[in-house]
């Protein structure tokens, strides 16, 4: 059956066999936050093109040569408030926290990635893809960034031109890949793109030694941002996956070592339109370097538009951070049309969600065991470093008012880690007019991860 077909028959059972999203909400305990100031900034390597000293030349209308000339903004959706920082940038940013690998380094550091760059292939080509081994200190307030590493491509293992193909080193950027998920498999990492969507094999040097596509039974699944899709391209018959939805969250799954690949967004249907409100997740064996053609589906609950991030905590229960569009304190909404001093779109649903994979319905459904609410997090010790601003009394509260929270991973029985991706320099969240750091929550969950 041809994918388009399959997908508008599973559609249609799965909006007649939809679960019911009534579940607990378990309490969550602020034990620590660490910040990395948002203008983090990193030279590009010595080797790398003279094009990648000054990133974000392209996220104006037009070529921008000149550093620190235009301001970024929030753009339409979020009112364009201004953020404080310019473009473009001297040097490579270090941000867009976009994962958390499930195994740590060797050193006990945490695997952490950066993604494309500046939110689209378009504007990205001078920005440098990278992946970090970094350590939030919660003592000092500060995320440690241990060491940082830059893909390449220099075997041309990449199946399509990239942006530095004609250099010897072959770094690659954010017009070639959108990397939004890691993880380290047998002293290997695996990232998850966006743009194919691949799943990318590489040493933890940064060198890449594959990439696969993604395929359901014998058709091959590509995004409208897939290389060779054109302007005269069919949604739901050229490409069914959405801009910006491609593998946001990749799972590494205890005992059996595969890679779960989570979309971000619901593929379309033959019609070209979404097939439902849920997202599919998609088993691959890194042993076999082949899909399984496992998979199963993940209800969004009412409001919730994407995942951000997604980790297993033992060997079928997994976290899925399930989130809306919305920055800002819910206290800010803008009454009437948006001003520098609310948020037209704030944040009201951000969660962490707990997932049984052991636990399926007839129409692939897994079951939602409960989640954490990030909008109303206990901070009885007052241990969040950074104000909030709101018209209401955050005092003992602890908020993740973010556009983007994708990233998550267990700690301990008791604790998981939690950071945002603050889209450097177009997104805010804490305040009206300033860009938003890069931060990380220490929560104490216990009776959340306990949860069965």
């Amino acid at each position: 059956m041809p994918l388009r077909h399959a997908l508008a028959s599973t559609a249609i059972l799965a909006v007649l066999a939809m679960p019911a999203l009534a579940e607990e909400t378990f309490p969550a305990t602020l034990a620590g936050h660490a910040v990395l100031p948002a203008m983090t900034l990193i030279q590009a390597p010595a080797d790398a093109p003279a094009d990648a000293r000054v990133s974000g030349k392209f996220t104006g209308a037009k070529r921008n040569m000149k550093a620190g000339s235009m301001m970024g903004d929030t753009g339409g959706m979020h009112g364009k408030r201004q953020t404080g920082l310019m473009l473009p940038f001297e040097g490579q940013p270090v941000q867009g926290f976009s994962g958390y690998a499930m195994n740590l380094a060797e050193d006990g550091s945490i695997y952490m990635l950066t993604d494309n760059g500046f939110g689209s292939k378009a504007n990205s080509p001078d920005a440098l893809l990278m992946f970090h081994k970094m350590n939030p200190n919660f003592e000092s307030g500060a995320i440690e960034m241990r060491q940082t590493v830059f893909l390449a491509d220099p075997d041309h293992r990449v199946p399509f031109r990239i942006a530095y193909e004609g250099t010897e080193t072959r770094y690659l950027t954010g017009a070639d890949f959108d990397i939004e998920s890691i993880q380290l498999v047998n002293g290997e990492l695996w990232f998850g793109d966006e743009f194919g969507p691949y799943l990318i094999r590489a040493t933890l040097d940064g060198k890449v030694l594959d990439v696969f596509a993604t395929m359901m039974g014998d058709a091959e699944v590509k995004s409208v941002d897939a290389p060779g899709i054109s302007g005269l391209s069919v949604a739901g018959k050229d490409w069914v996956v959405q801009r910006s939805g491609g593998y946001e969250g990749m799972a590494l799954q205890p005992g059996t070592n595969l890679l779960w690949a989570l979309f971000e967004k619901p593929l379309l249907g033959a019609d070209g339109k979404p097939e439902g409100t849920f997202l599919r997740a998609l088993a691959f064996d890194p042993a076999k370097a082949a899909w399984t053609g496992q998979e199963f589906k993940f209800q969004l609950a009412e409001g919730a538009t994407a995942i951000g991030d997604f980790n297993f905590v033992d060997g079928t229960r997994a976290m899925i951070i399930e989130r809306d569009n919305g920055e800002g304190d819910p206290s800010l909404k803008c009454a009437g049309d948006p001003t520098p001093e609310c948020f037209p779109m704030p944040a009201m649903v951000k969660r962490i969600v707990m997932i049984d994979t052991a636990t399926m319905d007839a129409n692939g459904f897994v079951r939602r065991i409960g989640h954490i609410d990030l909008m109303a997090i206990a901070d009885p010790k007052g241990l969040n470093r950074l104000e909030t601003v709101a018209k209401r009394d955050l005092k003992g509260t602890m908020t993740f008012p973010f556009f983007t929270i994708e990233d998550v991973m267990k700690v301990d029985d008791t604790h998981i880690l939690v950071g945002n991706d603050n889209n450097l320099p177009f997104s805010s969240g804490r305040r009206l007019n300033a860009a938003a750091d890069n931060e990380a929550m220490l929560l104490e969950v216990s009776e959340f991860l306990a949860a069965k």
